[in-house]
């Protein structure tokens, strides 16, 4: 870490370090790939086809992304197991991880922690899917909860899916004001937006191939993060990852 990024934040401030899962410490999206992993091709297929009609109105703006992404977890995760959802969970990150995991968002991961930051994950994806990702890593976890009853998921999220302003809104949940910290952060896509301009050492596709990264597009507000990459436009796929 450099002498000026040292000097950022509060004077004697503690580092908090906050990385995006999806696409930022992976080569791609998570979630669906679960899925398909834990329900089998068949299956997975069959509830997918549900979701056909959604995503034409989400191509048409007709409906959000937060809208689709609740219509997803209902589609596959209404009265499952909450326990059967965490074991399979640890059986895809074991078998994801070698070919999922960017070797260079490790090593940042790694050096983050021997610096003595505090360091924590901050991803849309569903807490319950990643949990096992961020303890083999040893750190912190911030992700969308799902709702449980009785031990089954209800296919609902508990409060707002976590992304754009509301990883901002989990942060200080959990942590405090974000004005306390030097805050580090990692991100892909415009969903880390809100994050990466709250960071006072912001990182934009770090750990993706130079033709990928691309300057991190200004908020509606006119703000845009001092962000440490450049090259390459954002294509719509792209952003799906970490919704």
């Amino acid at each position: 870490m450099s002498q000026d990024m040292l000097a950022m934040g509060p004077e004697g401030a503690k580092v908090l370090s906050v990385f995006d899962f999806d696409g930022t410490l992976t080569r791609h999206d998570s979630f669906i790939p679960f899925l398909k992993f834990a329900f089998g091709k068949r299956e997975f297929t069959r509830r997918l086809l549900r979701l056909t009609l959604p995503s034409l109105r989400y191509v048409a703006r007709g409906v959000s992304r937060d809208e689709l992404k609740a219509q997803l977890i209902s589609t596959f995760l209404t009265g499952v197991e909450v326990q059967w959802v965490a074991r399979k969970a640890e059986q895809f990150h074991e078998l994801a991880w070698p070919r999922l995991m960017r070797p260079a968002g490790l090593l940042a991961v790694a050096a983050e922690r021997e610096s003595g930051a505090q360091v924590t994950l901050c991803s849309a994806s569903p807490a319950l899917v990643l949990k096992p990702f961020a303890e083999r890593l040893g750190i912190q976890l911030i992700g969308t909860e799902l709702e449980v009853i009785d031990g089954r998921l209800s296919g609902r999220i508990v409060g707002n899916n976590c992304r754009c302003e509301n990883k901002v809104l989990r942060l200080e949940a959990v942590y405090g004001s974000l004005s306390q910290y030097r805050l580090r952060a990692w991100g892909d896509t415009r969903g880390d937006r809100e994050l990466l301009a709250a960071a006072q050492d912001a990182h934009w596709r770090h750990f993706h191939p130079a033709w990928r990264r691309s300057p991190l597009r200004s908020s509606t507000t006119g703000q845009q993060p001092a962000v440490r990459t450049a090259a390459a436009s954002q294509s719509k796929t792209e952003d799906q990852q970490g919704a």
